[in-house]
């Protein structure tokens, strides 16, 4: 147990310097620590460094519906295509479901073939159903999304919601941001350093479902102002109709959507230097945008954003390149957002803020001096404490704490963890419990030199026997930690986090480091006793 050779001696004390110099870019300026060639950094959470928070949560109701839209658009291209075509009626989504008849009664058993390649057989990833397929009056399909295609789909959009709104938190240039899954349909988005949290609402909040269609120039205006649109269309809000009719109409197929493009950035009119969004569609969907467009010059189209018609310019020429730009009543700013938001990705579910709340930087700071003070009360208690209870052996121990405070600093800033309020009340508790281990190494140690044991004799088997209650102590504490980070959210996880690394480190330098510290002293000094 005391036998240390001088490679495991270089071993230690190399790690714990390399550990030790990793944890002093965190007590430095940005702009210092910035410039050294190595510079792991503690990051803040939102409690200490103050900012924005927002828990957002998706719309289920949007997302059936946009569900049903879907389906329905694959249903009509699935009886169009193959041979024979299959002819049907008008689809109708009312109540929540898919409803059409087929005209010839004969082609039922073949419009069902293909309405199981469209849904994949009725079941989803799960192995349940996720539509409902049947037949009423003989050749009227009725098709029902299931409970269990709803929460498999709600559950894959908010995965891709998350990435999606992590995408664009990043493109503001916010450092650190946390954006993490709550419950089955909630998002929680924390940007430490952000104050206003109205521009990171109104870009979270954009859907940025881009489309492009055609108008229905065959629409009634009394028709549009009552909300009715011809067979095959939809009307849609228009806010800055030249016609003074906030409505239009606009076929239901798409030319292209937002899902083709693979650049967007804001720019100027080089005619009117009015703001607009450059975009850029990747190969496919140029060549798509170029045949459309030549197909319907000289006929209006339609630039949708999230149900919303901005503009409707006429197609004067065909669109070769793969370019185009959408121009509306922008600001620099709403232009800029839109593009970071066509970058990024639509999201596949509407999210709605229900929840919002800015930390002032003043708070945060005020909370870090406070955790600081804390830190430095409870670390001077410790060292105070050790030192007159156990003499040398307490300065062993008190060495340990210190640099543990040193290693767990360098652990968290090397695994970019974030420190929150609740993590500094780990670190405290960590700070006090970290000597537990040398206190039974040191009464193990007293209590086989009462029963008249060497000092060396009682050295060794004080750390061997210590040991296996340290290691059964410290494993079921760490059990404990491991349910909490697993199980918990926010404060708690932040708490988990630090007492975990705490737990580990702890052990190591008290275990560890002082036992090869008193090896050494024992080795260079041969005592006949110790003053315990």
């Amino acid at each position: 147990m005391l036998d240390f050779p001088r490679w495991k001696v270089a071993w230690i004390v190399g790690l714990l310097g390399i550990l030790c110099a990793l944890a002093i870019p965190s007590f430095l300026p940005e702009r210092y620590s910035a410039q050294l060639p190595v510079h792991p950094r503690i990051n803040l959470g939102l409690d200490l460094a103050g900012g924005s928070y927002l828990l957002l949560e998706a719309d289920t109701a949007d997302l059936a519906a946009s569900r049903l839209e879907a389906m329905r658009d694959q249903v009509q291209t699935e009886m169009r295509r193959g041979a024979p075509p299959i002819a049907i009626g008008d689809i109708s989504t009312r109540d929540g479901q898919l409803s059409f008849f087929v005209r010839d009664a004969g082609q039922v058993d073949a419009a069902r073939e293909r309405l199981l390649t469209i849904t994949g057989g009725g079941a989803g990833m799960t192995g349940q159903r996720v539509w409902d397929i049947g037949v009423v009056d003989t050749s009227r399909f009725v098709i029902k999304p299931t409970q269990a295609g709803l929460t498999q789909a709600i559950e894959t959009a908010l995965g891709d919601a998350t990435e999606v709104v992590r995408r664009r938190i990043d493109a503001l240039g916010t450092k650190e941001p946390t954006i993490i899954r709550q419950g089955a349909s909630r998002i929680v988005v924390q940007v430490p350093g952000l104050q206003n949290p109205q521009a990171l609402k109104d870009l979270l909040g954009k859907t940025a479902k881009l489309e492009f269609k055609l108008v229905d120039q065959s629409a009634n205006p009394a028709d549009l102002a009552a909300g009715r649109a011809p067979a095959g269309s939809q009307v849609l809000r228009y806010p800055t109709n030249p016609a003074g009719i906030p409505f239009i109409a606009v076929k239901r197929s798409a030319m292209i959507t937002g899902d083709q493009i693979s650049e967007a950035s804001q720019t100027f009119d080089q005619q009117t230097n009015a703001p607009n969004v450059a975009i850029t569609f990747e190969g496919p969907g140029g060549r798509r945008f170029a045949k459309v467009t030549t197909e319907n010059v000289n006929k209006p189209f339609a630039i949708i954003l999230d149900n919303q018609v901005i503009s409707a310019p006429n197609i004067e020429s065909a669109i070769l390149g793969g370019r185009a730009s959408i121009s509306g009543s922008f600001t620099v700013q709403s232009a800029n957002e839109l593009a970071i938001a066509l970058r990024s990705g639509k999201l596949p579910v509407a999210l709605k803020v229900i929840e919002e709340r800015t930390v002032g930087p003043d708070l945060g700071a005020d909370s870090i001096r406070a955790g600081v003070l804390a830190s430095i009360v409870a670390a001077a208690a410790v060292i105070v404490f050790m030192f007159v209870t156990y003499g040398r052996f307490g300065l062993y121990a008190n060495l340990a704490v210190i640099i543990n405070i040193l290693v767990i600093l360098a652990v968290m800033a090397m695994l970019n963890a974030t420190l929150t309020l609740p993590g500094i009340a780990g670190f405290v508790l960590t700070i006090g419990t970290a000597v537990d281990a040398n206190v039974l190494i040191n009464e193990r140690i007293r209590e086989e030199r009462r029963r008249g044991r060497g000092v060396v004799q009682a050295v060794e088997l004080g750390y061997k026997e210590a040991s296996r209650t340290i290691f059964e102590a410290n494993m079921t504490h760490g059990i404990t930690v491991i349910i909490m980070l697993i199980l918990g959210s926010g404060p708690v996880k932040g708490f988990a986090v630090v007492l975990l690394i705490g737990i580990v480190t702890s052990v190591f330098t008290a275990v560890t480091f002082t036992r090869m510290m008193v090896a050494l002293w024992l080795r260079r000094t041969k005592p006949k006793s110790i003053n315990i």
